[in-house]
């Protein structure tokens, strides 16, 4: 019985990964990446933190009823969009931007959901982060619920909680900690940070994981009681380059957020991790980027809907 349901699973995941494809719009609409990328490129010549905005957009959307578009919904108070754990998420008004100009040259054909993973692609390039191809063919969904969002990712979950939410997903350790390094480029908020550096345990006093030297430093910009929205760099001394730094700074005591410094504590992930910084890992590898690339494309594959499951949205904050 256990051999015969994970053949349908596999066989499942290959039927949706499979209506999903390269160039899907290359006869219906021949310059949609194009425009899209060139929207993508022109709102970050005005707003620098953009291309992360763009990659939390993507990863937002596909946790949450897959990646359908259903965050872009904006349909009064209970629309998913407004979700706790989606706080802090943004770039709507670039991905509508995008979906306007399609509509003008190919009406009815490109899905917001496909902007959205061609956007963070885009946006990804711009960090100077590895260039890749996206499967394209979504649909976008017909749902839009603030309830679906209660079990998103969040900064202080233990790492077995990050690893079983990544796992309903059909995401593993592996990708946890490639999808996790994405926080390589932008910023979080103090509010995402009182708990790690005063409130660790009831004792008051912080995560003992962060590096002694560190540590004054995160207080200084967040202080006790202070302005929670400051906003700090995720990736001390790399927070505008798409790399592995983040990876290192995990390793050293210098991750900011709890999350990505849970990675270090178990020994799955940690050997991830550390299998980024072999001695002969720059001849032999594992790719940081490459491995990248596979976890993204498999991300943007949770849950999509195609053929009669799902819509085109005229525009991607309203069910047609």
């Amino acid at each position: 019985m256990g051999f015969v349901f994970l053949l349908l699973a596999f066989f499942a995941i290959g039927v949706v990964q499979g209506q999903l494809r390269v160039g899907f719009y290359s006869n219906t609409c021949p310059d949609a990446e194009s425009m899209v990328s060139s929207v993508v490129r022109n709102a970050a010549q005005s707003i620098s933190n953009i291309p992360p905005v763009l990659l939390r957009l993507h990863f937002h959307d596909c946790f949450v009823e897959g990646c359908d578009g259903s965050i872009l919904i904006e349909n009064g108070p209970k629309a998913e969009r407004h979700a706790f754990g989606h706080q802090g998420v943004g770039g709507f008004e670039v991905i509508e931007q995008a979906k306007a100009q399609l509509e003008a040259t190919c009406p009815g054909v490109v899905s917001c959901a496909d902007i959205v993973a061609l956007a963070a692609r885009d946006a990804i390039a711009l960090a100077n982060g590895p260039s890749y191809e996206v499967p394209t063919g979504r649909r976008d969904g017909r749902v839009s619920d603030v309830s679906l969002a209660a079990n998103m990712p969040d900064v202080s979950d233990s790492i077995q909680q990050l690893k079983a939410k990544f796992l309903q997903k059909g995401l593993s350790e592996k990708d946890l900690v490639l999808l996790s390094a994405a926080h390589t480029i932008g910023t979080t908020a103090c509010f995402f940070m009182t708990k790690r550096l005063y409130k660790f345990s009831p004792a008051g006093v912080s995560d003992p994981a962060i590096n002694p030297d560190f540590l004054p430093q995160l207080q200084s910009i967040c202080p006790q009681n202070g302005d929670v929205n400051v906003r700090l760099p995720m990736d001390r001394g790399s927070e505008r380059t798409f790399d592995k730094q983040i990876l290192d700074n995990i390793r050293n005591g210098f991750a900011v957020l709890e999350s990505d410094a849970r990675l270090y504590d178990d020994e799955t992930t940690r050997m991830v991790v550390d299998s980024y910084f072999g001695v002969l890992t720059p001849i032999f590898g594992p790719s940081f980027e490459s491995d990248f690339v596979d976890s993204i494309v498999k991300m943007g594959q949770i849950g999509v809907k195609t053929g009669p499951k799902g819509e085109i949205r005229r525009v991607c904050t309203a069910f047609n």
